[in-house]
C-alpha cells in the first residue's frame, strides 16, 4: 500500500510508527460560517482513508478539530451580538447535523481549541523556555522562525522566499517578519483567557500542535488537510512541534485538492461558494460523493453546471440494474465476485485512488447486465459484492427502488409541460405502431434538451 507524502514529494510504502496501529489527525473547520462543499469534501476524504486503513486491518484512531476561536469568529460574534463561544457552539451543532445528513461518520476524537487552552499555554511556555519563542511587552508571543533550521521542508520554500507570501501581523513587535503568533493579546471587547503573558487567546497554528500532542503524544502517523494549508499552517505546525520535542512530528502528510467552480477558485469574495445544505437539498448524498470521488483526492475538482446532475444520473443507472437483479429471482452465485473487491483494493492501495475504483464500476455493471440477461446467478453475487465493497465510499447505501422512485419523481417535476406532451404523443404513436412518428418525436424531445428511454415500467425522461 502506497500513499503520496507531501513531505517527501513521492509515493511511499505505508509503514506506521507502531505495528497495526495508526494515529491520524485532520484539520477541521473554522466555524465562522456555514459548511460548504470544500469542507464536506475534506471530511469525506479522511473518513474514507480512515475506513480503508481499517479494512486493511489497522486499528485507527482518527482525531479531527474544530477551530472555535479565531479572528473571523470574533468578527461574527460582534456582528451578531452572540458571545464568541456560544456562536461557535451553535455553528458546530449546525455543521455536525449537516455532516450526518451527508453521511460522513464522526472521528474517534473531536478536539476544540477552547477546551485545550491549558495545553496550549503549556506548549507555548516550553517553546519560550527552549529559546524558540518570545513574548512582547504588549503580551503577544511569537515563534522565532530562524530558531528552527528546517523551516520550509514541507512546502519546499527557502526561508528568504517565504518572506514574500507570509501574512505580516503586528510587524512592529516582531524580531523577524516571518515570526508567527502563538498567543495574541486581547483587544477591547474580545474573548480572552488569562496567561503568564496577560489576557489573550491562542494563535491559529499552535492550536493543532497542542491538540495533536494532547491526543497522541509527540508523534503521529498521518496528518491531513487541504492543500491550501501546506503553507503556512502545516509548515508552522512542524516548526513549533519539532522545536519542542526534537522528534519528527508526522510521518506522512496527506493533502487533498481544492474545489473550483467553473474553473475559478471557490471563495466568498467571488460569491461562488457552494453551501453543503443547498447541495443536499438538490441532490442525494451519494450523488454528491460520486461526483467528488471521480477525481483522485490530490487533484483539484472543477464543479461545472452538470457535475452533480450527471453523477446522480450515473447512480440512478446503477440502482436500476441493482433493482433488476433484486427482481430477477436468480439464485445467488458468489463464484468470482471476490475479484470486484480485489480490484477495488488494488485501486485504493495506490494512494486511495477512488477515481480508478469508480471508473471500474462501468465495466462491473456492464458485466452484471450481461449475466442478468443470460440468467446467470453470478449477477446476484456480483451485485451484492458491489454494495458491500463500494459502501466504504459511502455509495449504494439506499434501497434501490426508493432511490429510483425519488430520482424519477424529482426529475419529472422539472420536465417542461411541452416535453411531457411530446412524451405522451410518442407513446400514442408507438401504440399505433407509427414508428417513424415516434422516432421523430424523440428527436424533437432531444432538441429541447431531454432524452426519453423506454423501460418495462414505461417511458423515463431525463435531462441531457
Amino acid at each position: 500500500m502506497k500513499i503520496y507524502n507531501t513531505l517527501t514529494g513521492k509515493k511511499e510504502e505505508f509503514i506506521p510508527l507502531s505495528d497495526g496501529k495508526v494515529n491520524m489527525y485532520a484539520c477541521g473547520i473554522t466555524v465562522s460560517g456555514d459548511a460548504h462543499i470544500g469542507h464536506a469534501y475534506q471530511a469525506l476524504i479522511y473518513d474514507i482513508i480512515r475506513k480503508y486503513l481499517e479494512k486493511r486491518g489497522y486499528k485507527v484512531t482518527y482525531a479531527r478539530n474544530y477551530t472555535d476561536v479565531d479572528d473571523k469568529i470574533i468578527a461574527r460574534s460582534h456582528e451578531t451580538g452572540i458571545p464568541a463561544l456560544e456562536y461557535s457552539e451553535m455553528m458546530i451543532e449546525k455543521i455536525d447535523e449537516l455532516m450526518r445528513r451527508f453521511q460522513v461518520d464522526d472521528p474517534d476524537i473531536w478536539l476544540k481549541a477552547s477546551e485545550n487552552i491549558g495545553n496550549i499555554i503549556d506548549f507555548v511556555s516550553k517553546l519560550i523556555e527552549g529559546g524558540h519563542a518570545y513574548p512582547t511587552e504588549r503580551g503577544d508571543v511569537y515563534f522565532a522562525v530562524e530558531s528552527f533550521k528546517d523551516y520550509g521542508k514541507l512546502s519546499g520554500r527557502k526561508l528568504e522566499d517565504a518572506y514574500e507570501s507570509v501574512r505580516i501581523e503586528n510587524e512592529e513587535n516582531k524580531r523577524n517578519p516571518l515570526d508567527f503568533a502563538l498567543w495574541k493579546s486581547a483587544k477591547e471587547g474580545e474573548i480572552f483567557w488569562a496567561s503568564p503573558w496577560g489576557k489573550g487567546r491562542p494563535g491559529w497554528h499552535i492550536e493543532c500542535s497542542a491538540m495533536n500532542r494532547q491526543a497522541f503524544g509527540d508523534q503521529i502517523d498521518i496528518h491531513g488537510g487541504g492543500r491550501d494549508l501546506i503553507f503556512p499552517h502545516h509548515e508552522n505546525e512542524i516548526a513549533q512541534s519539532e522545536a519542542l520535542t526534537g522528534k519528527q512530528f508526522a510521518k506522512y502528510w496527506i493533502h487533498n485538492g481544492l474545489i473550483k467552480v467553473n474553473g475559478q477558485k471557490m471563495s466568498k469574495s467571488l460569491g461562488n461558494s457552494l453551501l453543503l445544505a443547498d447541495l443536499l437539498d438538490a441532490f442525494s448524498p451519494e450523488a454528491v460523493k460520486y461526483a467528488l470521488l471521480q477525481t483522485n483526492y490530490r487533484g483539484d475538482i472543477n464543479v461545472t453546471d452538470n457535475l452533480f446532475k450527471d453523477a446522480e444520473k450515473h447512480m440512478y443507472g446503477f440502482y436500476k440494474t441493482l433493482a433488476e437483479v433484486g427482481d430477477s429471482g436468480l439464485t445467488a452465485d458468489y463464484s468470482g465476485s471476490g475479484t470486484i473487491d480485489e480490484e477495488f483494493n488494488r485501486a485504493m492501495d495506490d494512494d486511495f485512488n477512488t477515481a480508478k475504483a469508480l471508473a471500474d464500476l462501468f465495466g462491473i455493471f456492464k458485466s452484471i447486465k450481461a449475466k442478468l440477461k443470460a440468467g446467470d446467478g453470478t449477477a446476484v453475487g456480483d451485485a451484492e459484492q458491489v454494495v458491500k465493497t463500494y459502501g466504504l465510499l459511502g455509495l449504494f447505501k439506499s434501497n434501490p427502488k426508493e432511490f429510483i422512485s425519488e430520482y424519477e419523481a424529482k426529475n419529472k417535476q422539472n420536465v417542461p409541460d411541452k416535453v411531457l406532451e411530446l412524451v405522451a404523443e410518442r407513446a400514442a404513436a408507438k401504440q399505433n405502431r407509427d414508428w417513424g412518428r415516434a422516432d421523430a418525436i424523440r428527436d424533437e424531445i432531444a432538441k429541447l434538451g431531454y432524452a426519453v428511454k423506454d423501460t418495462k415500467d414505461g417511458a423515463v425522461v431525463e435531462k441531457l
